[in-house]
């Protein structure tokens, strides 16, 4: 695995009007700068358009994430992580960013990455698959109540045996990645669909890479998941895990997202 740590951000845009803003800011300014980083090992970032917003479902707290960014970093991680705090703290006192009025940020954590997925037509790893090119993804975001419970246990053997295997083999999906919850960025973190604590573990993220529409492809995976769920493959303990975030997010443009 190329690496054991990563970050991820939820960002919520209070006006439309903000998009350009905030996207010459990212784009140009802040995602160039850090993947300059020794640290960095890659960072990305997909659109969240309002006509994705019915091809999935949210909690309360994500339900206006317009961006989810994340970034891989390399070891040693403190050091790594060390390096990207300070040029945030340095791109505040040279007044550009990350403080952008409007913008909000419900979600931002460090995780630690599971386990990857690459299809059997994808020549690359998994390991490869955050830097092929990609059309988007569809994201899953769950909470987990027991985080090492039996149940819990239970689900994740079905995502890896059963599930996992058969979504990166979908038309379109190009492989996938799952990442457990390592910390969250603030302490003491907002709270998130009531969660007054995070303990480790207690949040999944799941992520497929996609090459073809991520609406055309949410539709076919909503298809054959309730053909899998009625031939008995469905989830062995669908009551371990809350979903907080899921549907299709598509790849950004520089140009044509300003």
């Amino acid at each position: 695995m190329f690496s054991e740590r990563a970050f991820f951000s939820f960002v919520d845009l209070a006006e439309a009007s903000l998009h350009r803003e905030y996207n010459e800011w990212h784009q140009f300014d802040h995602r160039p700068e850090n993947l300059l980083l020794p640290g960095v090992a890659w960072g990305d970032r997909w659109a969240r358009p309002a006509e994705y917003t019915p091809l999935g479902e949210s909690c309360p707290d994500l339900s206006g994430t317009d961006y989810v960014a994340m970034y891989w970093f390399r070891p040693p991680y403190e050091q790594s992580i060390a390096e990207w705090r300070k040029l945030g703290e340095d791109s505040f006192q040279w007044g550009r960013g990350p403080l952008i009025p409007g913008v909000r940020r419900p979600f931002t954590a460090f995780f630690t990455p599971v386990k990857g997925y690459a299809a059997e037509r994808v020549t690359v790893s998994a390991d490869a698959l955050p830097f092929r090119p990609n059309r988007g993804l569809h994201i899953m975001v769950s909470r987990l109540a027991e985080p090492h419970g039996p149940r819990t246990h239970e689900q994740y053997s079905w995502y890896d045996r059963v599930r996992l295997p058969a979504m990166v083999n979908c038309p379109g999906v190009a492989g996938a990645w799952t990442f457990a919850l390592h910390s969250p960025r603030k302490h003491p973190a907002p709270p998130l669909d009531g969660m007054a604590e995070y303990p480790p573990n207690s949040v999944r993220i799941r992520l497929l890479y996609l090459d073809a529409d991520p609406a055309e492809v949410t539709h076919e995976l909503a298809d054959r998941e309730k053909e899998w769920d009625a031939s008995g493959f469905g989830p062995p303990c669908p009551d371990a895990e809350t979903i907080l975030l899921t549907g299709p997010l598509r790849t950004i443009d520089p140009w044509e997202s300003l």
